[in-house]
């Protein structure tokens, strides 16, 4: 199974996919691994958006998304862009989709840390790493 994990942020989606288990996880080698939108998008904005998506999960071969859940209220709350973004992997994508909240990815990340091994070293594409971690069998 191969899952993609999906950060959210601003006008950005961030992706990362494992193949795998929990216990023996590897990363899916792809050229693509961030995928900008305006921040005032158009329509064209949005159907570049979503095939360029959609041409990385089917060369991936991701099976499922797990995505960030957005903060609805308070400071940090997810913006404009984010709530775009969302929507449109909802309606645009075959595959299930899932969203996780941060407490969830804490708290796997206490029992699994030593098993993150190829975990990305810049901060975005660790938290889209832990996203897709999410959704692998243990």
């Amino acid at each position: 199974m191969i899952t993609t994990g999906v950060l959210l942020k601003a006008n950005e989606a961030r992706l990362v996919s494992l193949s795998g288990t929990r216990g023996q996880c590897q990363l899916v080698a792809s050229q693509v691994n961030k995928i900008v939108i305006a921040k005032n998008p158009t329509q064209q904005d949005i159907a570049e958006f979503i095939s360029a998506l959609q041409a990385y999960l089917s060369s991936v071969g991701s099976n499922a998304l797990i995505v960030n859940r957005r903060a609805t209220t308070g400071q940090g709350a997810g913006g404009a862009g984010t709530f775009i973004l969302e929507g449109v992997i909802l309606a645009c994508v075959a595959q299930p989709v899932e969203f996780i909240h941060p407490a969830t990815i804490r708290a796997t990340d206490k029992r699994w840390a030593e098993q993150k091994t190829c975990r990305p070293k810049t901060q975005d594409m660790a938290k889209a790493f832990d996203l897709a971690f999410e959704g692998l069998d243990a």
